[in-house]
């Protein structure tokens, strides 16, 4: 069965180099244990997302998923106004096709600037490791327009996923 870390590991994995697939790199990014990471890359294999002896992502296969299934798998939910990071349509690559409006999505955070309504993570660490990683947090604030966007939004998500999975 899948779970919320195993879509997070293979979204990081989206485009590395095979020096930056080692467990303890992937494990040391995403804020997971080694143990946890390994889990994850070994569902993401059995789900056909991840091919399990490289690490290295089905993109075509990750791309479906993405698009169409994990609205449905892993849907958005919304909590209340809160401080925090800017997510979806609020967050790169879509704010600049995007109008930001009074209340953007954001990821509950301690360090978070923006006021807007708090959006649950796909997984816990996920905000911390796209404050480190500005590559991770594009894709996560993708993911979260997939996950939760409106029409419009979820098409602009899908179509820059496509771009970078081509």
């Amino acid at each position: 069965m899948l779970k919320p870390q195993d879509v997070f590991v293979s979204v990081y994995l989206a485009g590395r180099p095979a020096a930056e697939r080692s467990y303890a790199r992937v494990a040391a990014a995403t804020g997971l244990s080694g143990s946890e990471t390994h889990a994850a890359v070994k569902r993401a294999a059995a789900c056909g997302l991840v091919d399990p002896a490289t690490r290295e992502v089905r993109k075509a296969a990750l791309r479906e998923f993405l698009v169409h299934g994990l609205r449905y798998v892993f849907p958005s939910e919304r909590l209340g106004v809160t401080r925090g990071i800017p997510t979806s349509y609020a967050a790169p690559p879509l704010s600049a096709d995007m109008s930001i409006g009074e209340l953007p999505p954001v990821w509950p955070h301690a360090h978070g600037t923006v006021r807007g309504e708090g959006v649950v993570l796909l997984y816990r660490s996920a905000a911390d490791a796209a404050t480190r990683d500005p590559q991770l947090y594009e894709w996560l604030a993708l993911l979260d327009a997939l996950r939760g966007g409106r029409a419009r939004e979820r098409n602009l998500a899908a179509r820059e996923v496509e771009r970078r999975l081509s």
